[in-house]
């Protein structure tokens, strides 16, 4: 049994990035206690390589910015694409969408701001975006206490599919309907949320302690769309 080969195959495939020979190296020599010669271990790799190409693996070794990661091959994109979606994205609740769409269209904006808008506590709402990083502190209002200001993060744009700011639907784009924000006049924020509905992001477990008016309710769950709150 090779364990020189094993040990570095195990490097490589705990890896989150593509890990250089050199790095492999001094990994070996700091476990070994030895110096490990740069060429046993290039051979290594080379026989790990070959052994991947067999089609009997649905993965291989790949050579990426000069280092080796594990990565699946091309003929299982697809399949793994529809996994990939289905755990790593799910619908905006209610409150998180109504929430986001305001700091979109009013940024930068403070929480007070928004709650007024919405007529509810956004604590919660505010948090979750923030985790997800679809939202972010632009700064401080010079106003009275200085309250922070949130804006939209780049994160935003990629998952709505934005490429600017200034591709977000303008009210003339649409009628307003249902999904209306609060108790609000035109003055205050004239926006459909139909136009972020169908927006989907990544979700994570999430325990609440703080919701007050804004309820666990407010997690990025498949199940919390139909929530009244």
């Amino acid at each position: 049994m090779n364990f020189l080969q094993n040990h570095i195959e195990s490097l490589i495939f705990c890896s989150n990035e593509p890990i250089k020979a050199e790095e492999i190296r001094q990994c070996l020599n700091e476990m070994f206690e030895a110096e490990i010669p740069g060429e046993d271990i290039q051979t290594a790799i080379e026989a790990l390589l070959t052994k991947y190409e067999n089609e009997d693996f649905p993965f291989q070794i790949f050579k990426i910015a000069s280092g080796y990661q594990f990565l699946t091959k091309p003929a299982y994109q697809s399949s793994i694409s529809i996994l990939l979606k289905q755990k790593s994205k799910k619908r905006l609740s209610t409150s998180a969408l109504e929430t986001i769409a305001i700091i979109a269209y009013k940024q930068p904006i403070s929480k007070g701001q928004i709650e007024q808008i919405r007529g509810v506590n956004c604590d919660y709402a505010i948090q979750k975006l923030l985790e997800k990083e679809l939202i972010e502190i632009k700064g401080k209002s010079e106003g009275v206490g200085r309250p922070i200001l949130y804006g939209t993060s780049q994160k935003f744009l990629e998952y709505f599919g934005i490429n600017d700011m200034k591709d977000l639907p303008t009210p003339k784009d649409f009628a307003r309907e249902e999904n209306e924000i609060g108790e609000l006049n035109e003055k205050d924020l004239d926006i459909d949320m139909d136009s972020f509905a169908s927006a989907e992001i990544p979700t994570e477990n999430s325990n609440p302690t703080d919701s007050n008016n804004d309820t666990p309710s407010d997690s990025l769950d498949s199940d919390s769309d139909n929530i009244n709150e």
